[in-house]
């Protein structure tokens, strides 16, 4: 937490970013509250919920190759505002859908909000290691991953609350203006003129008139490095089962245990609780863990996520399902920051908007499919039931990766100008 406070306070740019990142988050969760409990309460059917989900997820991907491209060809800061200001124009838009009996406009609105979020979330990824020197970042991103499972907490919590006691309305007024504070933030950052551009080449003609080259550019370094195909093909993992927890989140607090938006607000919060602690330590076994230990900690954490939330979508008491799933989630943070740590010290300047929006792609993509899978199995099958399967998909991941380590298919691969002495604080290897 020392470490956590001394970034803060050294280095303003970072500041500014994490300062935007807690009040847009907390937003974003208000929004997610409000939208699927109302149309839960208007709907009372998973399928319902599913195509909300499916109507984020689309977008999600189509945009994601667009953002790589863009965020590797243009001033990131720019395209980062951008994206928050068009969020908050559609935020603002939802409460034309409170009247409304229908959920067309759930639809449509949750559509276009997703299209511009990966313009910057894979923007804020791919900036980190420009507004944080080589000591700070692995601090950094710590304390951007642990903030926003931090924010999820705070933000499933009150966005539950706020929506029982004061409506629809409220929750999506704060997350409109919570992206314009956000804009704000981001604005103020400053570096060096041309700081926020990759460096490289003067593109070909070709690739000013096809961007799609660039992309598939993108592609085949992805595919040239195992380590970063490996975690690529993680987060497919994880996504298999993890599409139908999302829908399972909102099923669980409003049909299966009757605790309605408060409910679905207490299950996210509990994630929220996980995911903190669970980043808190990954921050501290970051700093001490060899690299062949960080791969076996991967697949020990997949084991973990998947069997906890297996054991969570069957508990009958209220509180002990939110125990386990806060150990899901504890375990998921753990991988997730390891394997982001490696995927900055790892990945070239040139590429990293690409391969930050590529592994968003594939995530949205494959939750696209266990979330349309999780939405028909809701018709005939027990929220119980799909929780089972949704657990031991995600659980599968950790065989893949063994599998890979044991038979010599993941070795590190060279450093793109950040070395490990100059992240991380050595101690005693964790075997």
């Amino acid at each position: 937490m020392a470490e956590f406070l001394d970034l803060l306070k050294a280095n303003r740019n970072y500041r500014w970013t994490w300062s935007g990142q807690v009040v847009s988050e907390i937003g974003d969760h208000f929004n997610n509250v409000a939208v699927f409990s109302l149309a839960l309460a208007n709907t009372r059917s998973g399928l319902v919920v599913t195509g909300i989900m499916l109507s984020r997820a689309i977008p999600a991907i189509l945009a994601g190759p667009v953002a790589g491209v863009v965020l590797d060809r243009l001033d990131r800061k720019r395209i980062m505002i951008a994206s928050d200001l068009i969020r908050a124009v559609v935020a603002i838009g939802f409460i034309l859908a409170i009247p409304r009996s229908d959920t067309w406009l759930l639809y449509l609105l949750s559509a276009l909000l997703m299209f511009a979020s990966p313009f910057f979330t894979s923007g804020r990824s791919a900036i980190l290691p420009t507004i944080a020197n080589k000591e700070e970042l692995h601090s950094a991103n710590s304390l951007t991953q642990t903030t926003q499972w931090m924010t999820l907490t705070i933000g499933a919590f009150l966005g539950g609350t706020t929506v029982m006691q004061f409506g629809y309305k409220w929750a999506f007024t704060f997350n409109a203006l919570s992206f314009l504070f956000s804009a704000a933030c981001i604005s103020r950052l400053r570096v060096e003129r041309g700081g926020f551009r990759a460096e490289r080449t003067a593109l070909a003609e070709d690739k000013v008139v096809r961007p799609w080259h660039e992309y598939t550019e993108g592609l085949r370094y992805m595919r040239s490095s195992p380590l970063i195909l490996g975690i690529a093909l993680l987060v497919v993992g994880w996504a298999s089962g993890g599409g139908a927890a999302q829908i399972l989140f909102s099923l669980f607090g409003e049909l299966v245990f009757n605790r309605g938006p408060a409910g679905i607000g207490y299950l996210w919060a509990a994630a929220g609780v996980g995911l903190l602690a669970g980043g808190t330590f990954a921050h501290w076994l970051g700093k001490r863990i060899s690299f062949g230990a960080y791969k076996r900690t991967i697949s020990i954490c997949y084991v973990v996520h998947g069997g906890s939330y297996v054991i969570f979508s069957q508990m009958r008491s209220f509180q002990m399902a939110l125990l386990f799933l806060a150990i899901s989630r504890s375990a998921i943070a753990v991988s997730s920051i390891l394997n982001t740590s490696q995927l900055l010290r790892h990945v070239s300047n040139e590429f990293r908007g690409r391969v930050f929006a590529t592994m968003e792609t594939m995530s949205w993509s494959t939750m696209m499919l266990s979330m349309a899978g999780a939405g028909v199995a809701s018709e005939s099958w027990s929220p119980r039931a799909i929780g089972v399967v949704s657990g031991l998909l995600s659980s599968s991941t950790a065989f893949f990766w063994l599998w890979a380590n044991w038979t010599g298919r993941l070795p590190e691969p060279a450093r793109e100008g950040v070395e490990p002495e100059e992240i991380e604080v050595h101690g005693d290897p964790v075997v």
